[in-house]
C-alpha cells in the first residue's frame, strides 16, 4: 500500500460478505476515494451473478462483469493434457484464480485504478493465488480480511451496522465455491473430517447407481478433447455437457484431507463429473501411445505441473518449460476412447489410434512367435539374467552373515576355555 493512497480500487467482488464488507472498509481504513467491483465469469450459476449485481447496486458500487469461460476452459483442457491433478482431485479453483485474476487486473488498468483488492482471509491458498498476477504489476495490493483480522463475526456485525445488503453471514450453511472444472464444498459439520456428510451437499452429482449404465466415446486430437460421440464440440460445451450427463452416474465426487500451500490442513469436498471423465479418458489413450519410458517420466512432469497449478503459478517459467514436454508427447495423443459411466465411476472400455504402441500378434497368447524376428525362446537368455544382481547380491549378503555367525561362535569358545 502507498504512503498516501488515493484513486479507485478494483474489488475482486462476489456480493457475499467478505467482499461486500470490503467495499466501506477501503475507503474508511485505507483512505482510497472510490472503489469499483469486478465479477469474473469462469461458469458460476447465473444467480452468483443476479446476486452480485444487485448487491452492487444496492452499495452505489461500479460494477463490472467480464466474461473469461472460454480461457478457463482452454486451460482446463492445457491441465488434461497433464492429466492434472493435486492429491487425487483435479484442479478447479486453482486454475480459476489466475484467470479471475488476470481479468481483474486488465479492468483495473482500464479504468485506470490504482490498486486491487481482495477478501480473501490470510488461512487460505486465493490469496497467493491472486496476489502472484497482481504483484507483477505497478498497482497496489489490498487485502482487508486479511491484513485487518477481520472475522466472520466481526464483519456481520459491521454489516448490520452499516446497513449492509448481506444476508445471514456467508448466505449458507456450507461455503461453496463453483466454476466450470469443479464445484468445492466446505464449512460447517464438514470441518469435522469424521463427518460423514450427507447427499444434501451435492448439486451437481447423484448418487451413484441411480442411473442406467451409459457410454461416450470422445476424440482426441494431439491431447485435446474435440468430438463427444463423434460430432465436434467446443471446450466449454463439452465440459457443460460432461458435467450433465457423468453427473446423473454419480461421477467425480472427492472428499479428501488437503494440504493447502501454508501448511494448513483442510478437508474439502469437490464435484467433478466432466473433469473426471476426460482425465480418465486422456490417460486412457496415453497409456495406448506412449512408451513406457516416456508415461514413467511424464508421470513426474505431470505431478510437477499440477504442483504449479496448484500453486495457481500457470505462467511461471518451469510451468512454461514443463509444458514443451508436455506438448511433445501430445502430438502422439490422437485417436478415441470408450468411456462407460456407471456407478459413481468413468471407466475407459475401449481406445484406438493410429499411433498405438502395440502389436496385437505379437501380445497375443494364440501367436507363437512374437514378431518375424523374436521367437519366444528367445526370452530365455533374458529370464536368466532377470534378477541375477539382485541374486548375487542376497547370496553375497548370506555367505558374509554366516561367515560372522562362524567367527562370533568360535571366538566364544575361545574366551570359554580360557576363563577355565
Amino acid at each position: 500500500m502507498t504512503s498516501d493512497p488515493s484513486g479507485t480500487v478494483a474489488l475482486a467482488f462476489s456480493g457475499g460478505l467478505d467482499t461486500t464488507v470490503c467495499v466501506p472498509l477501503i475507503k474508511e481504513e485505507y483512505g482510497y476515494d472510490d472503489v469499483i467491483g469486478v465479477t469474473v465469469d469462469v461458469g458460476q450459476p447465473a444467480k452468483e451473478f443476479d446476486e452480485a449485481e444487485e448487491t452492487a447496486e444496492e452499495l452505489g458500487l461500479e460494477h463490472y462483469v467480464v466474461d473469461a469461460k472460454e480461457e478457463f476452459a482452454e486451460l482446463c483442457l492445457q491441465s488434461v493434457k497433464a492429466n492434472g491433478t493435486y492429491q487425487g482431485y483435479p484442479l478447479g479453483t486453482a486454475l480459476a484464480r489466475p484467470v479471475i485474476a488476470n481479468a481483474i487486473l486488465e479492468v483495473a488498468e482500464e479504468q485506470g485504478c490504482s490498486a486491487l483488492a481482495h477478501g480473501c482471509t490470510g488461512k487460505g491458498n486465493d490469496q497467493l493465488r491472486f496476489e502472484a498476477v497482481w504483484r507483477a504489476s505497478d498497482l497496489d495490493v489490498l487485502a482487508p480480511v486479511r491484513e485487518l483480522g477481520l472475522t466472520r463475526e466481526w464483519e456481520s456485525e459491521y454489516a448490520a451496522e452499516k446497513g449492509l445488503p448481506v444476508e445471514g453471514g456467508d448466505g449458507g450453511r456450507w461455503s461453496i465455491d463453483t466454476n466450470l472444472w469443479s464445484r468445492s464444498v466446505e464449512g460447517s459439520e464438514l470441518e469435522d473430517p469424521a463427518y460423514v456428510p450427507g447427499e444434501e451437499i451435492y448439486d451437481w452429482t447423484t448418487a451413484p447407481g441411480s442411473a442406467e449404465t451409459e457410454t461416450l466415446e470422445l476424440t482426441f486430437e494431439q491431447g485435446v478433447p474435440v468430438a463427444l460421440d463423434g460430432e465436434e464440440i467446443g471446450a466449454v460445451e463439452l465440459i457443460e455437457q460432461l458435467n450433465e450427463t457423468a453427473g446423473k452416474h454419480g461421477v467425480g465426487r472427492s472428499d479428501i484431507m488437503e494440504d493447502r500451500m501454508l501448511g494448513l490442513k483442510v478437508r474439502e469436498n469437490y464435484e467433478h463429473p466432466a473433469a473426471t471423465v476426460l482425465l480418465n479418458a486422456h490417460e486412457a489413450l496415453e497409456s495406448l501411445v506412449l512408451t513406457q519410458e516416456e508415461r514413467a517420466f511424464k508421470q513426474q512432469v505431470d505431478q510437477r505441473w499440477a504442483q504449479k497449478g496448484y500453486e495457481g503459478l500457470v505462467d511461471a517459467p518451469l510451468t512454461k518449460a514443463l509444458e514443451g514436454f508436455i506438448e511433445q508427447t501430445q502430438t502422439k495423443v490422437t485417436g478415441t476412447v470408450t468411456v462407460k459411466l456407471d456407478g459413481g465411476q468413468a471407466r475407459p472400455v475401449g481406445r484406438d489410434s493410429e499411433y498405438a504402441v502395440y502389436s496385437e500378434s505379437a501380445a497375443s497368447f494364440n501367436e507363437e512367435a512374437v514378431t518375424d524376428d523374436i521367437e519366444q525362446d528367445d526370452a530365455t537368455g533374458v529370464a536368466k539374467y532377470h534378477g541375477f544382481q539382485s541374486r548375487l547380491a542376497n547370496r553375497v549378503a548370506e555367505n558374509v552373515a554366516a561367515k560372522q555367525a562362524e567367527a562370533a561362535t568360535d571366538g566364544g569358545g575361545d574366551a570359554a576355555d580360557t576363563d577355565e
